[in-house]
């Protein structure tokens, strides 16, 4: 049987972990964008998501939105019906004709996205990217927090869920999905370093950042591991599917569902305990400050260690170790059944 969970409490002090000391403002790596000083007036900025239709990213089209009311600027968002990087690709490359100011992206898959973001760089327009850390054909990333750090802290709270003791699996949306991997590899070296009665039993499972896939997925994996009392999602809709599959078993009681998503996604599942807990960072937060970003390196200044956004959480960029382009904020939540009503998203 698991323990009972604490409630959830903010995680600030994670995004500390393996940083760079923090300076002054605009004295960075991340320099300004090549069409500084090209046009007089509003700034033209597109936000490329991994899918339409989905809550995390409907919320981060919030964002989205705000920028552009209180910016001036004009901002939208796309995206594809699925999360494939086919799809993202195309919508990119039909972007670079259209010449915007500026593309920020959350990619499916870095990896496959670097030769389209170089063609966007050449032709002078400014890439922000966000889950993509370590990705090369971007200005800058923007990341809410230390990925690695991210992902042990949720080991931390599921270990303590299960007892410390139990068969548990990681679902990502896919294995290109880099700051997927990072938290899952951030959560496994966590248990192995930690947390040795514990055992997953095998690699990330995909779930196509699809709620039903996820669903089925757990399914299966519930018959197959009758000892099965931990599950870890990352994609906005894994914990979702997997919550739905372990209430129709009745497991509610018995395996410990957590991992990130919103609270207008996971609410529901909180209330019954098949939901645990969820991690996250408000996802239209995220969207206005990879657009604050764009438009000052658009305008030729700098992000550097300290840089203040102005944005709830990205008050203070650090300068993530190790990489010339990545900055993260200071944004993680952790949110249970007790606190997920201070929550309108």
């Amino acid at each position: 049987m698991r323990r009972t969970v604490a409630t959830g409490i903010g995680i600030a002090a994670i995004a500390a972990l393996a940083l760079t000391g923090c300076g002054q403002v605009g004295g960075g790596s991340a320099g300004g964008g090549t069409k500084s000083g090209s046009k007089d007036g509003p700034l033209t900025m597109v936000t490329v998501v991994k899918i339409s239709g989905v809550g995390w990213f409907d919320r981060m089209e919030v964002g989205v939105k705000d920028y552009a009311k209180q910016s001036g600027n004009d901002a939208r968002q796309e995206g594809a019906d699925d999360a494939s990087p086919e799809k993202q690709i195309q919508i990119i490359q039909d972007l670079i004709p259209q010449k915007p100011d500026a593309i920020t992206v959350v990619p499916n898959s870095p990896e496959a996205l670097e030769t389209v973001l170089k063609q966007a760089r050449d032709q002078g327009i400014v890439v922000v990217t966000h889950e993509a850390a370590g990705i090369t054909n971007a200005d800058a990333d923007i990341e809410a927090f230390d990925n690695r750090a991210y992902g042990a802290k949720i080991m931390d709270n599921l270990a303590e869920c299960m007892g410390g003791t139990g068969e548990y699996v990681q679902f990502v949306g896919g294995l290109t999905a880099k700051t997927h991997m990072d938290w899952v590899g951030g959560a496994y070296d966590e248990q192995q370093a930690k947390f040795s009665k514990l055992k997953r039993v095998e690699d990330p499972v995909e779930s196509k950042e699809d709620e039903n896939v996820a669903y089925q997925r757990t399914k299966e994996l519930l018959a197959k591991y009758p000892n099965l009392t931990g599950i870890q999602g990352s994609a906005g809709t894994d914990v979702a599917g997997a919550a739905r599959a372990v209430q129709e078993a009745g497991l509610a009681d018995k395996v410990c569902v957590m991992g990130t998503s919103i609270p207008s996604v996971a609410k529901k599942y909180l209330a019954d305990g098949s939901i645990d807990k969820i991690f996250f960072w408000d996802p239209a937060k995220a969207g206005e400050a990879q657009l604050k970003i764009a438009e000052l390196l658009v305008k030729g200044e700098k992000v550097d260690n300290g840089t203040d956004l102005g944005i709830e959480g990205y008050k203070s960029l650090k300068k993530l170790d190790g990489f010339d382009n990545v900055f993260v904020g200071d944004a993680a939540v952790i949110v249970d059944r007790k606190n997920v009503d201070e929550y309108d998203f």
